[in-house]
């Protein structure tokens, strides 16, 4: 089913433009392991099945349990199969979201998402600047993008991406180095990264937007339930459907630790919105 979106260049790979972001295979907080391991394991296994190729992890999820989670369902994994992964934060004891954007920091989360995803070589990274924390700031991240150009001199990684980043560090890493993917906060109101998605497209650079439904109040949330009610289907599944119909660049990584959900996340592939709701949605960020 999710064939009907298409696909789109990740490095020298094509994914199909739904994917599965693995964050919530973690325990609440996305720290420990899943209330149910099991259901965990059998999502990521129906995922590749339905035809995911492309799945979003992090060694400091959990810290270390999606990564286990997803060597021990798809291990060894599908020829087609892209596993992302970043590096640029861990978590603290009280599970705060830390910096770790050290030699040292880096350096061991490469090796620690080699060990558990057990790899040899990570087909992409992403540098995660930790900003604002789930916003960008700007400072240049010229220092910890060549540890990483280093690791990948050493083979231990293909591809570089960029996370939670402006569109001057965006610039400031392609001058460096080519960069297949940017992912950043993005969805139908928070549209900050309408230009620099567009300018994205043209190069042929990925956009993997995170927090696909979050930031509305509670009047857009109507707009986005109402459209919903209309089509018949549900709100995660009309922004979804947007995201899709933004530009062709962008790539989807919905998470869940639901078969029942991780079904309705991909049938969104199937859902094409005319231009009379793509109106009304457009206008949500418009008024934002």
């Amino acid at each position: 089913m999710i064939d009907t979106v298409g696909s789109f260049s990740l490095g020298h790979r094509s994914v199909k433009r739904l994917g599965y972001g693995a964050m919530q295979l973690a325990g609440p907080g996305v720290v420990g392991p899943p209330k149910d391991r099991a259901e965990a394991i059998a999502v990521l296994r129906e995922a590749v099945a339905q035809g995911v190729n492309h799945i979003d992890t992090s060694d400091y999820y959990g810290p270390h349990v999606t990564n286990q989670i997803l060597r021990e369902a798809l291990h060894p994994y599908p020829e087609d199969l892209v596993i992302v992964t970043k590096l640029g934060a861990k978590r603290g004891e009280d599970a705060s979201w830390l910096p770790a954007l050290t030699p040292g920091d880096l350096e061991r989360g490469v090796h620690d998402n080699l060990r558990h995803l057990g790899l040899e070589v990570l087909e992409v990274v992403n540098l995660r600047l930790m900003g604002r924390v789930h916003g960008p700031a700007e400072g240049s991240l010229a220092e910890a993008l060549q540890v990483l150009l280093a690791l990948q001199r050493q083979g231990l990684i293909r591809h570089l991406g960029l996370s939670n980043v402006t569109a001057t560090q965006v610039a400031e890493a392609r001058a460096m180095t080519e960069i297949v993917c940017v992912q950043n906060h993005y969805n139908l109101v928070h549209r900050a990264d309408d230009a620099l998605i567009d300018e994205l497209a043209k190069s042929g650079i990925a956009y993997t937007p995170f927090f696909p439904l979050g930031g509305f109040t509670p009047l857009q949330s109507e707009v986005l339930s109402q459209v919903a009610g209309e089509l018949g289907v549900t709100a995660m599944q009309v922004a979804l459907a947007w995201l899709l119909q933004r530009a062709p660049n962008i790539l989807l990584i919905p998470g869940t630790a639901s078969r029942a959900h991780l079904r309705e996340n991909l049938a969104a592939a199937e859902l094409t919105l005319p231009a009379s709701v793509l109106a009304r949605l457009n206008a949500i960020g418009a008024a934002a």
